[in-house]
């Protein structure tokens, strides 16, 4: 027999049994039970459950106190919030515990996902990556194409991998392809495979990567740098679900899930005719952005430590071996990122290698970028034509909103100037906020 809670809509089981396995049921409640009676010695914040799980602090809090009502775990005593493991008194929600924990020895499939253990990594304390860990949890459970916006560096073939290997597609492969190092001349082999002596060079049979993504995540970077050609064929495979090798007269259906990314202003493209209007709203069922780490420059120092704690272990030394003092801490909050996390990642690496001894400080540490570090002398920062042009090129089109037309006349210079030169100083304008999809939830980015 059961009842509803009025108040918390959750379901309200009476007897022990139904109770427990009403509370197990929840994948962070299990989670939390496991964490917890895995370090049986140690209690930890909210906060630090939050950053573990990548989960948001009320979903935290309310699933804590729920395990508090059971008696499988207990606040600890002092100030802030703290909770441990604890062990029900009775006897027979004891056994029910010591079942749950004996069959789930091993870590969730969450858990041994490694794509959701690098993206652990890129979490600090600001909510907006916790949200879009939401994002994650809610795409994974369909097979709606998925479009990740973000600047270069942001993590976005992690995400892609993170949704595939949590989606029931996760035992199949996940092919990545890179659509900024692929000319028409190989899209069609590349993506579709060839047949044996279909051109010169052609000794033997390929598939392509659409083929071998069956059953699986095909997925597509940069797709904002496909050709309008290129753009075409890719619509008829979204729509038709089959393909045919080059110099092949077999049709081959194929059943993949699209998943891309881009860091370009993919509506803005539509409007200038770059992208094709039909083939946006195909890879565009349900998007993600991923902020960039400026936008998270609380999170540097704990990105730092952990990055640093990964070159150790990969290294085979202890990930405790080096540290970083906080004078090189500070200067990597004043730095722009243009590379987010992956350049933040080269950084720490280049500094621990050259660093003489087991303290990274200030002197050791390199940007990829010495144009974008802060000047320690603010007299000295003097400003280069070349990047004053910069400056006044990106201030326009961001004060109309990315109109490649409209800019070209505010700067006097034809379209063409304005396209090379956006090429030329890597401009990129702010991704667009997610949105909003049904039964999706909200987006707070």
């Amino acid at each position: 027999m059961s009842t509803t809670t009025p108040s918390t809509g959750t379901r309200e089981v009476t007897d022990l049994p139904g109770r427990f396995k009403w509370l197990v049921q929840s994948p962070l409640r299990s989670g939390l039970i496991r964490y917890l009676h895995s370090r049986t010695s140690e209690a930890f914040s909210v906060e630090g459950f939050m950053q573990r799980f990548g989960r948001l602090q009320q979903d935290v809090e309310n699933c804590l106190r729920e395990l508090v009502a059971f008696g499988v775990a207990r606040r600890a005593p002092g100030t802030p919030a703290r909770y441990e493991a604890a062990r029900p008194g009775d006897p027979a929600a004891a056994r029910l515990l010591d079942g749950f924990l004996a069959e789930q020895g091993v870590v969730s499939h969450e858990d041994r996902s490694p794509a959701v253990q690098r993206f652990r990594e890129m979490i600090g304390s600001d909510e907006k990556m916790l949200i879009v860990f939401e994002w994650i949890r809610t795409a994974a459970k369909s097979d709606i194409s998925v479009l990740m916006l973000g600047p270069t560096g942001s993590g976005k073939e992690v995400v892609a991998r993170m949704i595939h290997e949590l989606s029931r597609r996760g035992s199949g492969r996940f092919q990545a392809v890179n659509c900024a190092a692929l000319p028409d001349t190989l899209f069609e082999s590349e993506l579709f495979g060839y047949e044996k002596g279909a051109f010169t060079g052609a000794h033997e049979r390929k598939p392509g990567r659409i083929e071998l993504a069956n059953n699986g995540t095909l997925f597509l970077d940069e797709i904002g740098d496909l050709s309008l050609v290129a753009q075409a064929k890719l619509l008829r495979v979204l729509e038709d679900r089959r393909i045919e090798r080059l110099g092949g007269r077999e049709s081959i259906e194929v059943n993949f899930r699209l998943i891309s990314a881009t860091n370009r202003p993919l509506d803005q493209f539509v409007r200038d005719d770059r992208f094709r209007e039909d083939l946006y709203y195909r890879v565009n069922a349900f998007s993600i952005r991923l902020p960039s780490l400026r936008e998270r420059v609380s999170d540097i120092p704990l990105l730092a430590h952990r990055l640093l704690a990964r070159y150790c272990d990969a290294n085979g030394l202890a990930v405790d071996s080096k540290t970083i003092e906080q004078g090189a801490l500070d200067l990597l909050g004043s730095y722009h990122w243009p590379g987010n996390i992956r350049e933040l990642e080269s950084t720490i690496s280049r500094a621990a290698v050259s660093a003489p001894g087991n303290v990274i400080r200030a002197d050791d540490i390199q940007f990829l970028h010495p144009a974008e570090t802060p000047a320690v002398k603010p007299r000295e920062a003097l400003t280069s034509l070349r990047e004053a042009e910069r400056v006044h090129i990106l201030r326009v089109l961001e004060q109309i909103g990315w109109n490649k037309k409209q800019a070209a006349k505010v700067l006097e210079i034809s379209r063409g100037t304005l396209y090379r030169k956006i090429l030329e100083y890597h401009l990129e304008p702010s991704p667009p906020e997610p949105r909003q999809v049904r039964g999706a939830p909200p987006a707070h980015l």
